[in-house]
């Protein structure tokens, strides 16, 4: 049995569902065992606290630990944006796999240096896009792809919270400027790359980006208050390799909305609806049959939709969040065990960012924007 060193930079939110997937994974990934060597985070009392949560071997409060140590074969990055270079890079160069979370990188130059390098050392990368991961969007995609929906005719995507809604929520690392832009990159991200996996490339755009709250505290509590020089909102028109085009919409201050990422695809033929508040079901409309009883149909997720029959032996039963993150592993574990990328890699997350990047110069601009 092969053994896969894993160390993990980064202990806070996605720090912790990477932490509890690579375990979960261990469950599942047959003759590629991934085994958690070492965790680093600044803070050293969260790092030791992750080791012993987690069963990491031990902990750093230093990531060049994780890259200079021989035991560890894979680097999972879960740092603030502007950390994902330096540390990607650094990982690379010393012929480690990496997994990186989203975005991948501040602007498109920067990502491109990252995939381009990675390619060259031959190493496999993945990012961290893992609601596609999701069994009901390969059920979506495969049915779009074998023509259940007839010519696609237009596409409707969100990816709408309101953690950001408060003008008291304190400045921090997502608006920092050098990390990138603002909710188009963090939650514009998702939606766009969900974008490309069920219909292809996007060849042109339109944006307007809004920045809805000029300024936040500096830190919490304080009277300080430091400028937000990037976007609460953006709404694009997009246009489609395939013909058809869309509308799409990033946006942290949507009060009520906690994770309202999702899409509508129509075709001449039928069309598909999802939410990931609900993300255990595709509602399917197809036209036919007696129209006085035509409408949509939920689909629900069951063991028939791989690999949710790892997790569940009934449908219905649901899974959640932290199964989607545990999926991700698994296919990056195969990824590695074969030698190819199932994706997404450091590649596609590079023709995300430059759907990110034509979108503020679009805005910026007041313009369309090729791709």
């Amino acid at each position: 049995m092969r053994k896969l060193g894993v160390g993990l930079i980064g202990t806070g939110f996605m720090g912790k569902s990477h932490a509890m997937a690579w375990r979960a994974a261990a469950s599942f990934s047959g003759e590629v065992q991934p085994v958690l060597v070492s965790v680093a985070d600044i803070d050293g009392a969260a790092a030791e606290k992750a080791a012993q949560q987690y069963g990491f071997q031990r902990w750093t409060t230093h990531w060049q630990d994780l890259i200079d140590d021989p035991e560890i074969d894979v680097i999972s990055i879960t740092s603030p944006n502007r950390f994902h270079a330096e540390q990607s890079l650094a990982a690379i160069a010393a012929g480690k796999h990496v997994h990186c979370e989203k975005p991948l990188a501040p602007n498109s130059e920067i990502a491109e240096q990252m995939y381009r390098a990675a390619e060259k050392a031959g190493v496999v990368t993945q990012v961290g896009f893992n609601y596609i991961k999701n069994p009901l969007l390969k059920l979506a995609k495969n049915m779009i792809a074998a023509g259940e929906l007839g010519d696609i005719t237009g596409f409707r995507g969100i990816h709408a919270e309101d953690f950001m809604t408060s003008p008291q929520v304190p400045w921090s690392w997502r608006l920092d400027p050098t990390g990138g832009a603002g909710a188009v990159a963090d939650l514009g991200s998702h939606i766009l790359g969900m974008a490309r996996f069920l219909l292809g490339p996007i060849t042109g755009l339109f944006a307007d980006l809004d920045t809805v709250v000029k300024s936040r505290p500096e830190h919490a509590g304080s009277s300080v208050m430091k400028a937000v020089e990037v976007d609460d909102i953006a709404r694009l028109t997009v246009k489609f390799a395939r013909g058809c085009a869309g509308q799409i919409e990033a946006n942290w201050v949507a009060s009520g909305h906690k994770m309202q990422l999702g899409f509508e695809v129509t075709g001449t033929r039928g069309s598909l609806i999802f939410n990931q508040e609900r993300f255990n079901e595709l509602q399917f409309f197809q036209f036919g049959g007696n129209e006085a009883q035509n409408g949509f149909r939920t689909l629900v997720a069951g063991p028939e939709h791989a690999p949710y029959g790892l997790f569940c032996p009934a449908a219905g039963h649901q899974i959640g969040f932290n199964d989607l993150k545990t999926i991700e592993m698994l296919e990056f574990i195969q990824s590695i065990s074969q030698g190819n990328a199932i994706g997404p890699d450091f590649k596609e997350a590079f023709e995300i960012q430059k759907l990110v990047d034509a979108a503020v110069a679009s805005s910026r601009e007041r313009s369309w924007i090729s791709i």
